[in-house]
Parts: C-alpha cells; structure tokens; sequence
C-alpha cells in the first residue's frame, strides 16, 4: 500500500527526540516535508479575513441575513492573545453571530462572548498538567494493586497494552 500521512503538533519534535520524550525512529519516519504555520498572534492582520470568512460560513450555513463586523470590534478580535488559535477565534465569530441574533456586530458583543483564561500566576501554580495527574493515577494505582498490571489497567479504564504504552511514556517501571 502507498500510503502518505500528514501530521500536525504544536510540540517542538527535534527538542523532543533530543530529551527522549519522543521516539527518534518515527521522527525520522514522519519527518519529510515540514511547514510551520506561525500561531494566530504572530499574524494578526489576517484575522479581519478569517472573521469575514468565518461569518460568511456561519450565514450561509444557518440562512442568515448579511452579518456586518465594525472596525472597533475587527480591532478588539486584533489584540487578543488566541491561546486558543484559529478554533478559539471561529468559536468566538460564531457564538457571538448566534447569541446576538444582529446583523451588526460591535466590539462590545464579541467582548460579552469572549472567555478568557487566565494564565498560571505562579509555577506553583494549583493547576496540574493532564499528564502530571495521569502519572500520578498510574503510580497511586500500582500501590493500591500492588503492582499489579491486569488490575491496574482495569482499574484506570485501560488495557494492559494501553498501560504499557503509558508506563513507558512516563518512564514508570513496575515489578513483573
């Protein structure tokens, strides 16, 4: 079978490969052709573009009426910071044309539709990584279960290929 498999990650792959996080040999397998695509912040002026077209998608989509996005409000979408991305600013253009129900739209109704997600305050911050909790559930099961691996993987909802695969990804070794 010819086969070509298109990837995308916001993850530094090279750094990744050089710490050990990731596998060298797939890198090597995946990596023919790279294209990196700036994030949405580092190119701002396309954003009135994406709005009109995004609105444009939702219009025809719902049988709307012309949507019609002022100046002030292509400015405010200008400055925030799109942790989220493009998904975070199509979201944002769609549920405000949906919540409003105007045909014109001001700063002021993209400002009550925006969620803004504050960033850690500190590294000791009380949010912890989905991996961190992972690795943590992974080791407070094998003391539960006495390290064992058919019981472990039932109680965390897995197979015991699945938890192998995450044993290894966070460098855990548990006794045989």
């Amino acid at each position: 079978a010819d086969t070509r498999i298109i990837s995308a990650t916001n993850r530094n792959l090279p750094e990744m490969v050089k710490e050990g996080s990731f596998r060298e040999d797939l890198f090597y397998r995946i990596n023919l052709i790279t294209i990196r695509m700036p994030a949405l912040r580092e190119r701002i002026d396309d954003i009135p573009l994406l709005v009109v077209h995004f609105a444009d998608l939702l219009r025809k989509q719902n049988g709307l009426d012309e949507i019609e996005i002022s100046a002030e409000a292509i400015a405010f979408l200008q400055k925030l910071p799109y942790p989220g991305n493009i998904r975070e600013l199509k979201n944002l253009v769609d549920r405000t044309i949906l919540v409003s129900g105007k045909s014109v739209l001001s700063d002021e109704d993209f400002k009550a539709q925006y969620v803004e997600i504050p960033a850690p305050s500190s590294p000791q911050s009380p949010v912890r990584s989905l991996d961190e909790i992972e690795r943590n559930m992974i080791r407070r099961a094998a003391e539960l279960y006495g390290n064992n691996h058919s019981k472990i993987a039932t109680a965390l909802g897995l197979s015991r290929q699945a938890l192998y695969r995450r044993l290894e990804k966070y460098g855990i070794r548990l006794p045989e």
